[in-house]
C-alpha cells in the first residue's frame, strides 16, 4: 500500500478506478471531534427518532440497489446480482432495528433489598469500525445498524480497495438526513489506527477481518482498555452424513463454497464426507462446480467474477499447490487463468488430510476442500480439530440426530442442520477462538457497545 495514495482496482481486469490521499492526523483529530459532537444531539434522540433515520437509509438502498450493485461490483468484483441482494439485505438489517431497538434496550427490573433496582442501557460514545472489503455494503450497516440504534456515532476505516463503497455509505446517511458527522469514514493507512483506537471519544472498536488483524487489534484496543468485537476467518466445516439427502448436501456445500467468488467468512470450507457416501457426493461436487462459469461480474446472469485483489489471488494459488503437494489430489481447477484481472478457476481437492494447508487454514477462494471420515464419530472430531470457530453444518435426514450435533457437538458459532450458515439481523452472529469474540445482530448484537448500568433507588 502506499504511503501517499489508496487506490481501488476493478479486479475484471486489474484497471485503476480511483485513487485517494490519506488523511493526515490533523484530519483525523478533526473529524474524531465533530462526530463527538454529533454524537452528543444523537444519542438524545428517540429510538423513535433514530428508527426514522434508519427507515430513510433502507428505503435510499432499495431504491437505488442497482447504482449501488454495480459500485461494489467494480470495486471487488463479485457478480452484479450478489452485488445487488447485498443492497437489499443492508436495507433490512437498518428496518429491523428501527424497528426492535427500543423493545431490545428497555430497562430491566430486578428483584433486590432496594425499593426499586433496574438495569438500563448506555450508549458508549464513538465506535470505530475496521470492515473488509469483501461485503463492502453489508459489513458496514451489519455493524452500524445496532451500533447507531443504541445511540452510538460511529467512524468508520474501509478496506482501501472499497473506498468508493465508503464513501457512497458516508453520503447515504448524510442523504437520509442524520445529523451531520454521526458517521464518518476515515481514509487512513494503518499507521493511524492506533490513535482513532486511543482518542477519548472512541467507546469501542468494532473489526471485521483477518485473524492477524484482529490480534493486532485487540492488542491495541486492550492497551486503551477499549471494548472490542471481532469477527474473524472461518474454515467452516459441512458434516455429511450417511444418511443425508445427497443432493441438498451438494448444492448448498457448493453454493456455500461459491458465494462472493468463496470469499466469505462463512461459506463452506471443508466437506467432511463419512466414507459410505463420498464417492457420490464427491460427484455431485464436481458437477456443480463445473457450472461455474467466469464472466463479465456485470452481466446480471454471471455466476463467478474475479477475486478482489492479485495477491488474494496468488495467496489462494499457492494455498491450493500447497495442499496438493502435501498428497492431495485436485480434481478440477486448481489453475490461473491466462488472462488480465484476478481470476481463479472453480477448484475442487480430494484426500484432504487434517495436516493439509487446505485443512488447516482458510481458503479464501473457490476451492472446495473434500475431507474423508470413517464415520459420524471421526466426522465430528476433524470438524472441530480446527482453530477456527466461525460457523458449520450437519446433513442428515434424521432431524433429531442432526439438531443433536449442532447444539452439543459441533464447536462453533452457528451450526445449520439441512442449510447453510448465513448472517440474519434477528440472530446473533459470531464465531469462537480464533474466529473472534463478541456478537453482531439479533439482541445480543446491540448490547455490544453499551454501557450496563444498574439503578438501584433506597
Amino acid at each position: 500500500m502506499s504511503a501517499t495514495a489508496l487506490s481501488s482496482v476493478n479486479p475484471t481486469d486489474g484497471s485503476l478506478i480511483q485513487h485517494w490521499d490519506p488523511m493526515t492526523a490533523k484530519d483525523v483529530d478533526g473529524i474524531l471531534a465533530s462526530t463527538a459532537e454529533a454524537w452528543q444531539t444523537w444519542r438524545a434522540m428517540s429510538f423513535d427518532d433514530r428508527g426514522e433515520c434508519f427507515r430513510r437509509v433502507a428505503d435510499l438502498l432499495e431504491h437505488r440497489a442497482d447504482e449501488f450493485a454495480l459500485l461494489i461490483t467494480r470495486e471487488m468484483g463479485k457478480p452484479v446480482s450478489e452485488s445487488r441482494a447485498e443492497a437489499f439485505k443492508c436495507a433490512l438489517v437498518c428496518r429491523y432495528f428501527a424497528d426492535e431497538a427500543a423493545g431490545l434496550l428497555v430497562d430491566r427490573e430486578f428483584d433486590s433489598d432496594n425499593r426499586e433496582a433496574f438495569a438500563t442501557f448506555e450508549p458508549l460514545g464513538v465506535i470505530y469500525a475496521i470492515m473488509p472489503w469483501n461485503l463492502p455494503f453489508w459489513q458496514v450497516f451489519r455493524a452500524a445498524a445496532p451500533t447507531m440504534m443504541a445511540g452510538n456515532g460511529m467512524v468508520l476505516k474501509h478496506a482501501p480497495c472499497v473506498i468508493g463503497c465508503a464513501m457512497m455509505i458516508e453520503s447515504l446517511f448524510a442523504e437520509a438526513g442524520f445529523p451531520p458527522d454521526i458517521f464518518r469514514t476515515l481514509v487512513i493507512d494503518l499507521d493511524l489506527s492506533q490513535r482513532v483506537i486511543d482518542h477519548h471519544a472512541v467507546g469501542g472498536v468494532t473489526l471485521t477481518g483477518s485473524e492477524r488483524a484482529g490480534r493486532a487489534v485487540a492488542a491495541q484496543a486492550g492497551a486503551a482498555l477499549k471494548k472490542s468485537v471481532l469477527e474473524l476467518g472461518g474454515s467452516d466445516p459441512y458434516v455429511i452424513l450417511e444418511d443425508a439427502d445427497l443432493e441438498l448436501a451438494a448444492q448448498t456445500c457448493v453454493a456455500s463454497r461459491m458465494l462472493n467468488c468463496g470469499q466469505v467468512c462463512i461459506a463452506a470450507k471443508r466437506f467432511i464426507a463419512v466414507d459410505a457416501i463420498r464417492p457420490d457426493l464427491t460427484e455431485r461436487v464436481i458437477e456443480l462446480m463445473k457450472t461455474y462459469e467466469m464472466g463479465d461480474p456485470e452481466d446480471p446472469d454471471c455466476r463467478l467474477g474475479p477475486m478482489a485483489r492479485e495477491d488474494l489471488r496468488d495467496q489462494h494459488h499457492d494455498q491450493v499447490q500447497q495442499t496438493i503437494n502435501q498428497g492431495a489430489t485436485c480434481v478440477l481447477g486448481g489453475t490461473v487463468p491466462d488472462q488480465p484481472g484476478w481470476w481463479y478457476s472453480p477448484t475442487v481437492l480430494v484426500d484432504v488430510t487434517s495436516e493439509m494447508v487446505g485443512f488447516t487454514d482458510e481458503l479464501f477462494g473457490p476451492t472446495a476442500a473434500i475431507v474423508a471420515a470413517r464415520d459420524e464419530a471421526q466426522a465430528i472430531e476433524l470438524a472441530n480439530h480446527s482453530r477456527y470457530g466461525l460457523g458449520g453444518a450437519v446433513f442428515t435426514r434424521d432431524l433429531d440426530r442432526g439438531r443433536a450435533l449442532a447444539r452439543d457437538r459441533v464447536t462453533v458459532g452457528c451450526c445449520a442442520v439441512n442449510g447453510l450458515v448465513k448472517s440474519d439481523p434477528r440472530l446473533p452472529f459470531g464465531g469462537v477462538r480464533d474466529s473472534g469474540y463478541g456478537r453482531e445482530l439479533g439482541p445480543f448484537g446491540i448490547h455490544e457497545f453499551v454501557n450496563i448500568k444498574t439503578v438501584v433507588v433506597s
